[in-house]
């Protein structure tokens, strides 16, 4: 894994490199990022010696800048058995971008319980490299800090299952741990198994919750992913999360979708930007 990192912390705070771009306005980041550097911050609080990481929820209230950001997280409920994390990241003038739940629980006395396990899909030396070109030209979240192989479907192709790997440190001089590496990947369930043209349509995600069943291992997270869009409803995206050992969990996402708005002479608009 490269030095360079997704964020760099200075003087208390992170500022987020050009590999923290997501695919939709250059100037912002992909959602991935930003939850790592909060599962991060979750992780470090203190009273989670017999708890485990069992969900988070991310709102995506403004687009997440590139740049220097500050990063809060509490206990806001404490327990021996259930806590409820709170956290939050804002950009500068202390405006809120994200803000984040989570909760820890202690773990299953499940020894007399038997779950049937899915089978885990072929793993990611079976699979095909992302393909597709980065729509900004430049550095992006993916394929630049997160290696994707595709084993079923492709980008724009409907239900796909696909395999991640950070190829860099979500902070530098640090290795990402587990949680780290699913919240990183648990974001691209819409874009590997988008049911619209990347060229025609936006379909944003306000939110993200994670389900964590276990901590994954290993390098690689896979998300076998399909989008649902609801006539005169909304769209969602739903990922079962794996690891090489098997089912990790999983992922769900609203959709903001809408048509992208027609060229001008300067070029294409950027799309709109979702509103918290």
């Amino acid at each position: 894994m490269s030095e360079k990192a997704v964020f760099a912390g200075r003087d208390g705070r992170f500022v987020a490199s050009e590999l923290a771009r997501g695919p939709w306005d250059p100037e912002a980041q992909h959602g991935g990022a930003p939850a790592a550097l909060l599962m991060r911050a979750f992780e470090s609080l203190d009273g989670a010696e017999s708890l485990a990481m069992a969900r988070v929820t991310y709102e995506f209230v403004r687009p997440v800048p590139l740049g220097e950001l500050e990063v809060h997280a509490f206990v806001a409920r404490p327990g021996k058995r259930v806590q409820l994390l709170e956290g939050s990241i804002l950009a500068p003038g202390e405006v809120e971008v994200v803000r984040a739940r989570a909760l820890r629980i202690a773990a299953a006395d499940s020894a007399e319980v038997s779950t049937e396990e899915p089978s885990v899909p072929p793993g990611p030396e079976h699979g095909e490299p992302n393909a597709l070109a980065p729509p900004h030209g430049l550095p992006m979240f993916a394929p630049d800090a997160i290696e994707i192989r595709f084993v079923a479907g492709s980008f724009g192709g409907g239900p796909s299952t696909a395999w991640f790997r950070l190829r860099h440190p979500i902070v530098a001089g640090e290795a990402p741990s587990p949680l780290q590496r699913l919240a990183a990947a648990g974001d691209f369930g819409n874009g590997i198994s988008a049911a619209l043209s990347w060229d025609e349509f936006v379909f944003i995600n306000p939110d993200l919750t994670l389900y964590i069943e276990r901590p994954p291992v290993g390098e690689w997270i896979c998300l076998q992913a399909e989008t649902r869009l609801a006539a005169e409803g909304i769209g969602t995206a739903e990922s079962v999360l794996f690891d090489e050992r098997g089912r990790v969990g999983r992922a769900t996402q609203a959709l903001l979708v809408r048509r992208r708005r027609a060229a001008t002479r300067d070029g294409p608009r950027r799309p709109a930007r979702p509103r918290g």
